[in-house]
């Protein structure tokens, strides 16, 4: 996840991964330190890996401020983050077999894996989820949104949903081509993305409450992997 100025360093216990710095990338033509932190979560016996840059992330709020003017730049966070994470998972050389990604903030990840790192034997196995939120933001990203987001394997088809304007129903659109699956994350959402979630064909699930997800998100994951073997034969 990004490391956003509200998440308190000393009380999380974060610190950074040193074996994993060095790392720059470069966002329309311009070098930014990836720096990645990790802290855990005891009860869990988990760990989260954190996605840091100081230009990006160091703001007492997450995408707009605080009279909820959004970000001009959130286009290059964005960016910042899915690549990062990518980039952090070949560090790590941790092969995923399920990557779930969250909203719109993620909705990069489903086009780099499926076009830029498809050839990664990182990620050779991998299945890609997206979950649709109603969680929105307002002002178009930066109209310079595809030259920046290009990468290498990405052909000026696969970024048709943001060509004319990098919204969030483009994004989304964007987010949905490219993934395996569709879990939709919120009671309600866009019915336009849930229109073309249903007319795409993807494996798809509807809202699951609090006290259910988790078991029905598991045999969710189980059917797609088995789906993936199966489609292998």
């Amino acid at each position: 996840m990004p490391r956003f100025g509200c998440i308190n360093e000393r009380r999380n216990q974060l610190h950074e991964v040193i074996r994993l710095s060095g790392m720059n990338l470069i966002i329309d033509d311009a070098d930014h330190p990836l720096i990645i932190k990790v802290a855990s979560i005891q009860a869990a016996r988990m760990q989260v890996y954190f996605i840091d840059n100081e230009d990006y992330f160091h703001r007492k709020f997450e995408y707009a401020d605080d009279e909820g003017k959004e970000f001009a730049d959130n286009d290059e966070r964005l960016i910042f983050f899915a690549r990062g994470v990518l980039e952090t998972v070949k560090k790590l050389r941790w092969p995923p077999h399920i990557i779930h990604c969250h909203g719109w903030f993620s909705s990069l990840i489903p086009l780099y894996v499926k076009k830029s790192y498809r050839d990664d034997p990182i990620f050779s196995d991998s299945r890609v989820i997206y979950s649709v939120y109603d969680r929105s933001f307002r002002q178009p990203l930066d109209p310079f949104f595809t030259r920046k987001v290009n990468f290498e394997g990405i052909k000026p088809g696969d970024l048709k949903h943001v060509e004319k304007k990098a919204d969030f129903t483009g994004l989304n659109k964007l987010a949905i081509e490219m993934s395996d699956a569709v879990i939709q994350g919120s009671e309600t959402i866009d019915p336009t993305l849930l229109s073309f979630i249903k007319k795409s064909g993807k494996k798809f699930l509807d809202f699951q409450p609090e006290d259910k997800y988790i078991d029905v998100y598991s045999d969710f994951y189980d059917e797609l992997l088995s789906q993936k073997i199966h489609d292998s034969k």
